[in-house]
């Protein structure tokens, strides 16, 4: 036997390396899909060998103040088909269509389809779905489902928002607390062969979690009150549009932000102008997006404007903060002051108000009177107030797409800039952002965190985590707050706000009238900043009417409106009226109290109306009143709207 020779040994020695390094890879590669991946396996395995069924979670209630409910899940079904075991594809198809009111091309061609499970219809009604189930079409699923309502439609629309289809929010809270109202999604698995029929009538059921319940500071009550207030002020001024926004200047939470025009909650894709509507099918989709985004537009945080002369009070609270003022300081007004180069007017020019103190120039509201104050602050200082008051910053409010002043940089502060500024001209900010300045003014000094989150309810309403909000930064002096206060009081009792006084309340504000850009293009923004108890404020709101027709100036237009909305919501806070003698008399005169209405119908509760004088307001359709809001036996004044709920 020949010896083998050197390169056969050779070759045999690269054979043998080679099998042991292709063992050792094997047993490498056995050991490390045993030790590491036989969980992720196990798991591919058992999704190839079970079929899901997503069960939708319901999704968390958004509450008011009060526990009332304002958007709200209610348990409907959706329906499913599994092709494979769908014996007369057609038969199924016609008979899907027919009660979900389809088109049968379309359902055919879903029930042909070659996957594991598709939706022919989600949000179907329990009566429908179980008419369904009972119909036992092979392969046809009938799970649970869940819908969105909005019990009060309109209902603060741009603030609470809505769902898509998948449930998910789309703008408003609803987007905004996404994440702890929307829970977790449950299953239905089935195990099934390779061909995903079913091969265990056993099913595995894996519940959903459903979303918390979100409380917060809106009042159902004021957003009404709100709403009807500057519903019934657009309208009658002819007005492109207009907002209220009510809070709390103490701690910031929102009672009300009230958009007009709205929109219906629970069909948020129908565009509320009626001549666009007539148009509509018109439009691109990309032209249609756009419309529907103007009109779920929150003017009150995602639009600036030129805030004018409601602007004065932060001008005011700088020039006492710095003594470059005092309340008995003299001035005189000649119906215009000189600028730079430029001779700006006061809004009472060719008149003038003559020689005043700087009392009564915030009470004539004298625009010479401020671009003084402008002017002994300098550029510098008075820049350095608009930052303090965070003009330049987002408020915090929890909704998105909030916007930040749009305010001149230092360098290109001259004369004129900082005269117009001194008065709420040549910058813009958000009406929320004036809100919490003017609340920084009013409370003691310090700012605020606007907000609507108040904390989290368990299924019976019940608070269970409150949500914290720190205290911001002190911009102006206890001191400074507490003489604004007077001054700005005053402004209601005896100067331009004289419109929005209520005998027995002590309510300070400031009116405005904004000439919107171009100058000279005869459009205004009548606005008024209110609040109430003068002496320890509690409530603050702001009137906004965006191009009001004929008369626009702020006091008489938007004055009226903030009176009317106060006359409301002071007595519902239980604010209680102090009068004096004079007062007294006349407000026995104005009060009135609030029959039963319950159980009447509308033409009989016209009559106990008219007797009380008082007048309705009906919130949802029907002959029989089933609720009334304020409630029997309350004093009102003469004149205010019941709330009704007809059934």
């Amino acid at each position: 036997m020949e010896k083998p020779t050197i390169g056969a040994k050779k070759r045999l020695l690269i054979f043998l390396f080679c099998s042991m390094f292709g063992y050792l890879l094997l047993i490498g590669r056995v050991a490390f899909i045993e030790f590491f991946q036989s969980a992720s396996l196990q798991e591919l395995a058992y999704e190839q060998q079970t079929r899901d069924r997503l069960i939708t979670p319901k999704r968390g209630s958004i509450l008011d103040r009060n526990g009332e409910g304002i958007a709200l899940t209610e348990t409907v079904n959706a329906v499913s088909v599994i092709p494979v075991q769908v014996v007369e594809k057609e038969k199924t198809a016609q008979y899907l269509a027919e009660k979900l009111e389809l088109e049968y091309e379309a359902v055919l061609e879903k029930v042909q389809q070659k996957v594991a499970l598709v939706r022919i219809k989600a949000k179907v009604e329990p009566e429908l779905a179980a008419e369904i189930r009972e119909a036992a079409y092979p392969g046809v699923e009938v799970d649970e489902d869940v819908r969105r309502i909005y019990p009060y439609s309109e209902l603060a629309a741009q603030v609470i928002g809505f769902v898509g289809k998948d449930n998910q929010g789309i703008i408003g809270l609803e987007a905004k607390y996404d994440e702890l109202l929307e829970g977790e999604q449950g299953k239905i698995l089935t195990l099934t062969d390779s061909r995903g029929n079913e091969v265990d009538s056993e099913q595995e059921r894996i519940p959903p979690v459903d979303g918390k319940n979100l409380v917060t500071t809106l009042d159902v009550v004021m957003q009404q009150y709100a709403e009807q207030t500057i519903k019934k002020a657009v309208e009658t001024k002819g007005a492109k549009k207009g907002l209220i926004i009510i809070l709390n200047p103490q701690n910031g939470e929102i009672y009300a932000m009230a958009n007009y025009p709205t929109f219906d909650l629970n069909d948020p894709f129908a565009i509320n102008n009626a001549e666009l509507a007539d148009v509509w099918d018109t439009f691109s989709q990309e032209e249609q997006n756009d419309h529907l985004n103007r009109m779920w537009r929150n003017a009150a945080i995602n639009d600036t404007y030129e805030p004018g002369s409601t602007f004065k009070i932060v001008t005011s609270s700088a020039g006492l903060e710095e003594k470059v003022v005092s309340p008995e300081s003299g001035f005189y007004c000649r119906g215009f002051h000189v600028a730079g180069d430029r001779q700006i007017k006061c809004w009472r020019y060719p008149r003038t108000h003559g020689s005043e103190t700087f009392v009564q120039g915030v009470q004539n509201s004298c625009n010479p009177v401020f671009m003084e104050i402008g002017e002994r602050l300098g550029a510098e200082t008075f820049l350095e107030y608009m930052q303090k008051f965070s003009f330049a910053e987002k408020t915090g409010v929890d909704l998105a797409g909030e916007a930040t002043g749009i305010i001149h940089k230092l360098e290109n502060i001259g004369p004129v800039e900082l005269a117009t500024m001194s008065f709420g001209q040549s910058f813009q900010i958000t009406p929320l952002q004036l809100l919490r300045a003017a609340s920084a003014i009013v409370n003691g000094g310090h700012l605020i965190t606007p907000h609507f989150a108040k904390g989290i309810a368990d299924e019976n309403g019940n608070m269970v985590e409150s949500f914290q909000y720190s205290q911001g930064e002190q911009v102006i002096s206890r001191e400074t707050s507490e003489t604004m206060k007077g001054i700005l009081e005053n402004v209601v009792s005896e100067g331009t706000g004289s419109k929005a006084y209520i005998p027995g309340y002590r309510i300070g504000g400031k009116t405005a009238t904004s000439e919107k850009l171009p100058r000279r293009s005869g459009k205004y923004i009548a606005s008024f900043m209110s609040f109430a108890p003068a002496e320890d404020p509690q409530v603050m709101a702001l009137v906004l009417v965006d191009e009001p027709q004929g008369v626009y100036y702020g006091g008489t237009v938007a004055g009226p409106v903030m009176q009317e909305l106060l006359q409301n919501i002071l007595p519902y806070l239980g604010v209680e009226p102090k009068y004096n003698e004079k007062e007294a008399e006349a407000a026995m005169e104005l009060q009135t109290t609030v029959p039963a209405l319950t159980g009447m119908t509308f033409n009989e509760v016209k009559q106990e109306l008219f007797k009380a004088g008082l007048s309705a307001d009906i919130e949802e359709e029907g002959e029989v009143v089933e609720r009334q809001m304020p409630p029997a036996g309350e004093t009102v004044n003469k004149g205010t709207k019941i709330l009704l709920y007809l059934r």
